[in-house]
This record gives structure tokens, C-alpha cells and sequence, in this order.
């Protein structure tokens, strides 16, 4: 069968990496998904479609039968930092990756035990630490020599994970029950980093967009882009901790699935503090914030709302948000998602 990308991921590829970058991979991606395929012995139904901005998914069957996915990305998206960030989760919180070496499996009795002595830390780290602190720094580096051995597909980019429900995620719930569910899938994947770790830190991410935000600006977005940029250096002068983050977490990051009701994907793994993963959130459904009467005293119930549903501070959050809004505002703008980047602007504005 074809491999068409959606024109959600042509589209977000492109405003991401530029235009020229962004057709070379999906230039390739037809043969690259017919390679994957072919490697693993998979049997495709289809594409996922309008799918995410961050890869192509396809539903698939493995040769024995059983229902998976396959996600393909571009080297530029670091499809091995998500691989990597996927093993040291196994499973808990997030879609489980089905080629990782030596797997622990969810319910493994240690991971069972772990989950009633130790809450998240003994869950997901009793007895698999040597494992997964190879899979990891092979999986970082790309070369595939980690301890744990190499992962089948990392040398493609591919990651071949539990099949999920694409059609399902947490948007198609009510606000207040998709931000409690949002919630508790959240805290599961806020864990300590391996030992050795590839990660980049929430300081060097948000470094980098604070430089394009100094410089690229328009005026009129001075103010705001001033307080984000004040927030943002307050909170990486003493970051409170430092753990795994999910990195570009929202409801519809968080699918159904059938082992447990709700899972992450998509990570774009971070190291760094929890309310920095909370702000993408605390933004979901701008659009009908922004069309409400009441919008500006919501946007800031919600904030305090999820600030102490989670035990965070509420200013810490408050700043990650504002900054987080104001980037990608003005990073819609830039590139004529008008109406987008007004809702966001907004938004921030209320803050």
C-alpha cells in the first residue's frame, strides 16, 4: 500500500524545520516505511489520519497476529531520545515500546511490588535499573552499544509500540473530566532520569526559544514578550528538581487504551521541573477560553486548579505557562497561523 503523509505532519514538518528540510525526509518516507515495514515482518491496515505532527503512524499486525503501531519520524524530530524516553517509562503512564531489548513488562512482579511499597519510584525502577540505563544511552547516542544491547528499528528511526485507540483521546472527554484524567496519566511519567542520560534540560530548550523570541519578535508583542522572558529566567535560576518530563504533554497526547484506560504519546522527553510539563495543559481548548465571557477568570482558576491538584506551586506554573503561550504565539505568527497565535497571545495575557 501508498505511505501519503497526512497534511497535518507536511504541514507541521514544515513550519518546524522549513519547507526544503521538511520535503526531504517526506520525499523519502514512502521507501522508508516500506523498509520498517518490511524489517519487522508487518502487516499494515493503514494510515492514521489527520495522525500528529511529529511522524507518520500506522496501524499495523504483527506476524503473529497481534495489534501494534509503527511510528516513522525525521532524525531532526529525535525519534532515539523518544525511544529512549519510552523504555524507561515501560509502559507506566505511556504507550509501551514492543521492540525494546530484554523488556520489563508493565505488570512485571517487580514493577507490581514496586507500585504498592514505593508509589512511581519503585514501580518503575525496582530491578530493571541496568537494563534500561543501557537501552538508553545506546538509544541516545544512536549507536546501539548501550549495555541493554540494541533496540530493533533504532537504526531506522521507527518505534514500534502498543496499539492504542488514535481516534480517542483525551479532547473527547468533558473539560473537567479530560483535566483529571490529563492528570493522573501525568504524574506516572514523572520519574527520575536514567543514569548517563541523553536528555536535554528544560533551561537549554527554553534557552534556545527564548533567543528566537529575543529576536524575531514583533514589536507590538513587546510587553508580553517581556514578562515571558522575565518569568522564564526567574524559573531556571533555581530549578526546585530535576526528573524525566513528558515535554509537549496535552490532551491530545493522551490516547484510550486497553490495558489501562488512558496512555501518553508523543513524548518530547525533557529533564526538568514538573510544572514546565504542566503549562502545554493548562492551555488546552484556548479556543473556547477565548470565546467564553468569563476566559481571563478561568484561565486563572485552571491554572491553580492544576497547580494544586498536582502539589505544585502556583506561580511556578503561572510563569511556565505565560512563557510557553507567548513562544508559541509568536511562533504561530510568525509563520501566519493568525488566528492561532491571537488565541494564544490572548491567553498569555490574562496571566
Amino acid at each position: 500500500m501508498g505511505f501519503e503523509p497526512p497534511q497535518r505532519l507536511v504541514r507541521t514538518l514544515g513550519e518546524l524545520t522549513g519547507d526544503t528540510a521538511a520535503a526531504a525526509w517526506l520525499g523519502r518516507l514512502p521507501a522508508l516505511a516500506a523498509e520498517a515495514v518490511a524489517r519487522r515482518g508487518l502487516e499494515v491496515e493503514r494510515v492514521v489520519a489527520p495522525g500528529g505532527g511529529s511522524g507518520l503512524v500506522l496501524l499495523v499486525r504483527r506476524s503473529d497476529g497481534s495489534p501494534a503501531t509503527l511510528k516513522l519520524a525525521p532524525p531532526f524530530a529525535a525519534p532515539a531520545l523518544e525511544r529512549a524516553a519510552l523504555a524507561h517509562w515501560q509502559g507506566w503512564g505511556a504507550a509501551r515500546l514492543l521492540d525494546a531489548p530484554d523488556a520489563v513488562p508493565y505488570d512485571a512482579p517487580g514493577a507490581v511490588r514496586g507500585a504498592e511499597e514505593g508509589g512511581l519510584e519503585g514501580a518503575t525502577r525496582r530491578g530493571v535499573e541496568g537494563t534500561v540505563r543501557g537501552d538508553v544511552e545506546g538509544a541516545v547516542r544512536g549507536d546501539g552499544e548501550g549495555d541493554g544491547g540494541a533496540a530493533v528499528g533504532a537504526e531506522d528511526g521507527a518505534l514500534l509500540l502498543e496499539r492504542l485507540h488514535p481516534e480517542m483521546s483525551l479532547r473527547s472527554l468533558p473539560e473537567a473530566k479530560a483535566l483529571l484524567e490529563a492528570a493522573g496519566t501525568v504524574r506516572r511519567l514523572w520519574i527520575e532520569p536514567p543514569a548517563g542520560h541523553g536528555f536535554g534540560t528544560v533551561a537549554e530548550r527554553t534557552g534556545a526559544e527564548a533567543e528566537r523570541l529575543r529576536v524575531s519578535s514583533d514589536e507590538s508583542l513587546a510587553p508580553l514578550v517581556t514578562a515571558a522572558l522575565a518569568a522564564r529566567d526567574e524559573l531556571c535560576a533555581a530549578p526546585p528538581e530535576e526528573l524525566l518530563l513528558h515535554g509537549a504533554f496535552r490532551q491530545g497526547k493522551v490516547l484510550a487504551g486497553d490495558r489501562t484506560p488512558w496512555l501518553a504519546v508523543g513524548p518530547e522527553p525533557v529533564v526538568g521541573e514538573r510544572a514546565y510539563d504542566l503549562a502545554r495543559l493548562a492551555r488546552n481548548r484556548v479556543e473556547d477560553l477565548v470565546a467564553a465571557s468569563s476566559g481571563a477568570s478561568s484561565a486563572r482558576r485552571r491554572v491553580n486548579r492544576l497547580a494544586d491538584s498536582l502539589d505544585l506551586d502556583r506561580e511556578r506554573l503561572r510563569g511556565w505557562t505565560l512563557f510557553r503561550a507567548v513562544e508559541s504565539g509568536a511562533r504561530a505568527l510568525a509563520v501566519g497561523r493568525r488566528q492561532s497565535a491571537e488565541s494564544l497571545l490572548e491567553f498569555a495575557g490574562w496571566l
